[in-house]
């Protein structure tokens, strides 16, 4: 019996040591088949079906976001870097934030004072620059209008409502000189399209109003710049073209795919500087600015090159936060520093 159990365990003995090269080919083999990189998303490599890492942004169909997005896929610069871009039109900036809050598209754009909220209510976006423009004051062609201290006693005319970033400035900027104009002037708050015929019609002395509209009515002859919000910003000491308008991604997706806005940053930097340098490439992009007129178009392109944004720095940063505490902004829920993206040079 003694016999025959030795017997056995010798057998058994050696078919283990048979089985282990065995064992060490299967594993080999299954390191080789298994696929680089536990998330395709976060090292932004293609899919196992061979197919581009896919981003989707939520754009508003006749935004200026939407005239470089279709500029960045036309030229084919998402492929360029190794991403396939998809944009949703929207009809509205509510349907376009919902999309983004909801998960349904990955990104979408957004200003400065929209993060800022969505931070200090708990739901943090990083915030990828998109334009400096941050508007204008409009009057009309012959209006005494020049600078802030002129503006007590008209009937402004405030785009985006009480909220909105630049009549927030605008306000800053006028108690610094000792004017409330909250209450030194008569305020109206209106969608930008009825404030530029009000404009015209001579119910309204001036606007707040964004840039692409200050544009449109200056094109067609409508009024003139009073001054640039932008001259308010150094007048508080701050960076004249901070990028106050941007791609917005929740946090949580961004840190798992920093390599794809990587490559988008880069196509959308290469996508910006063509269109700088070459006025051919907007012929194409003409019908979504819906501009008939040549001053108009010539109005609008030449705005959103001046517009467009240096990379972030530690100094613009800073700036950047400054400017959110100045229009209001809870010194300790500020948007820190993490939450903007820096791209290269």
């Amino acid at each position: 019996m003694m016999r025959a159990i030795l017997l056995l365990a010798l057998s058994l003995r050696r078919a283990l040591a048979a089985s282990r090269p065995l064992a060490r080919a299967c594993l080999a083999a299954s390191l080789l088949l298994a696929p680089v990189g536990a998330s395709s998303a976060t090292t932004a490599a293609p899919r196992e079906d061979g197919a581009l890492p896919v981003l989707t942004l939520s754009v508003l169909q006749f935004g200026t976001a939407h005239w470089e997005l279709d500029h960045l896929q036309r030229r084919q610069l998402d492929r360029a870097q190794g991403f396939e871009l998809r944009v949703r039109l929207v009809a509205d900036l509510p349907a376009s934030r919902l999309a983004v809050a909801s998960g349904s598209v990955d990104g979408a754009v957004a200003d400065l004072l929209w993060v800022q909220s969505r931070y200090a209510a708990g739901t943090p976006y990083l915030y990828l620059p998109f334009s400096a423009q941050i508007g204008e004051i409009v009057v009309a062609g012959d209006s005494p209008i020049e600078r802030l201290a002129d503006l007590p006693g008209k009937r402004i005319g405030v785009a985006g409502g009480p909220d909105s970033l630049g009549w927030l400035l605008v306000q800053h900027a006028a108690r610094q000189q000792g004017i409330d104009l909250a209450r030194a002037a008569q305020v109206q708050f209106a969608a930008p399209p009825l404030l530029n015929q009000a404009l015209r019609r001579g119910q309204l002395d001036a606007l707040v109003t964004y840039w692409h509209f200050a544009a449109r009515l200056r094109g067609e002859g409508g009024g003139r710049a009073a001054f640039a919000l932008e001259d308010l910003l150094v007048g508080l000491g701050l960076a004249p073209d901070l990028p106050v308008l941007g791609y917005v991604f929740p946090q949580a997706w961004a840190a798992q795919n920093r390599a794809l806005l990587e490559r988008f940053e880069r196509a959308l930097r290469q996508g910006k500087r063509e269109l700088a340098a070459e006025p051919a490439y907007w012929d194409a992009i003409r019908p979504l600015m819906r501009a008939e007129d040549d001053g108009v178009f010539a109005a609008l392109r030449g705005g959103f090159v001046a517009g467009i944004p240096e990379p972030l720095d530690a100094g613009r940063i800073a700036d950047l936060r400054r400017l959110l505490a100045l229009t209001g902004a809870e010194p300790a829920q500020l948007l820190p520093e993490a939450l903007f993206f820096r791209g290269g040079p």
